[in-house]
């Protein structure tokens, strides 16, 4: 019998991507999702690169303590894959306390369940904005964490420590809880199929969206945050690694867990590529690959934001067995054919 994967968060952006490979490596899957930033575009696009109209979903708030528990009731979870979480950094600055309320309740519901019902193996979608303003870069999973620069970043790094510490709680009872925190750095791009995709409401926060949008119309002009870091082109340094990869790396991590081959209760993967990439390199990688011309300005540093986060993967592609492999021009293409899909609708 399949392993069944709950997805918090699964009708988003990287869920949907997940859901479509968990899908494709022969596990079930529930998706759930309260819709506050996204709509029904990506789940109907994952029925249909997968040819499945059967995916359970459930449109839930994880900040609902009962609904999380009719969940687990409802449904024999295997294991939970978390994205359920407010994600923009800007905005975290001037909204703390939902950042707070929302990113740590859901998710110490989600802890809370599946201790209940017999315990659970909890993979935590985390990020490199958990290792700050680091001194010494690629960062590694050894590297000190330091303060976040925004209240998102620190409800990431409260997470970790709430999942270690159930980890560690919960060995010895029956209730027990695994748990994988994959810090990944800066997802963009599409699937192949340009059916799902990244879909943010108002105004993106992340910049590819903002790129593409721009390039078709739908914004007449791209802020580029920055160009007095002490860096090349005095833009901001990123790990831009491509969807696909990355919910690869999340099947990996899933199967690590189900199969019995952690090596401790609670394990730390960086995902990225690797590979440092500028804000303006990738503007103007944008330009190359699709053939176009972006109407972009550069303005004041935006507050939370880091100089320069880069990852070591060594870790992930020795004990995983995945490596990032599309590159930056194949992601660019697809996240422009996405954009050309959203505007045929």
């Amino acid at each position: 019998m399949a392993k069944r994967v709950l997805v918090s968060g699964g009708a988003g952006y990287i869920g949907s991507h997940v859901t479509v490979e968990l899908i494709a490596a022969g596990y079930d899957v529930v998706v759930a999702d309260n819709m506050s930033n996204c709509d029904m575009t990506c789940f109907e696009g994952v029925r249909k690169i997968t040819g499945r109209d059967d995916i359970p979903f459930e449109q839930i708030d994880c900040c609902d303590a009962a609904a999380v528990e009719k969940l687990f009731t409802d449904y024999q979870i295997d294991a939970v894959i978390h994205f359920a979480a407010f994600k923009a950094v800007g905005e975290s600055v001037a909204k703390p306390i939902m950042y707070y309320r929302n990113n740590l309740v859901s998710f110490l519901n989600i802890l809370e369940s599946a201790g209940r019902h017999g315990g659970c193996n909890v993979l935590f979608s985390s990020s490199a904005t958990v290792y700050g303003e680091a001194e010494d870069l690629p960062v590694t999973e050894k590297t000190p964490r330091l303060p976040a620069t925004s209240p998102y970043g620190n409800t990431k790094q409260m997470c970790e420590d709430i999942l270690r510490d159930v980890v560690a709680a919960t060995a010895s009872s029956e209730g027990v809880i695994k748990g994988i925190a994959l810090r990944y750095f800066n997802p963009i791009g599409a699937h192949p199929s340009a059916l799902i995709g990244e879909l943010p409401r108002g105004v993106p926060n992340n910049l590819v969206p903002f790129i593409t949008q721009t390039a078709i119309g739908k914004r007449e002009c791209l802020s580029i945050f920055g160009k007095d870091y002490p860096t090349e082109d005095g833009t901001c340094l990123r790990d831009y690694i491509d969807i696909v990869d990355l919910a690869k790396a999340h099947v990996a991590a899933v199967s690590r867990m189900l199969d019995g081959k952690m090596k401790e209760g609670y394990e730390i993967f960086n995902i990225g590529t690797g590979r440092p990439v500028s804000v303006y390199e990738l503007v103007t990688a944008f330009e190359k690959v699709n053939g176009l011309k972006l109407n972009y300005r550069f303005v004041d540093r935006r507050p939370g934001d880091v100089m320069a986060i880069w990852a070591d993967t060594s870790l992930a592609n020795e004990e995983l067995g995945w490596k990032a492999e599309r590159t930056v021009e194949e992601t660019l293409a697809s996240a422009w054919a996405w954009e050309k899909h959203l505007a045929e609708k």
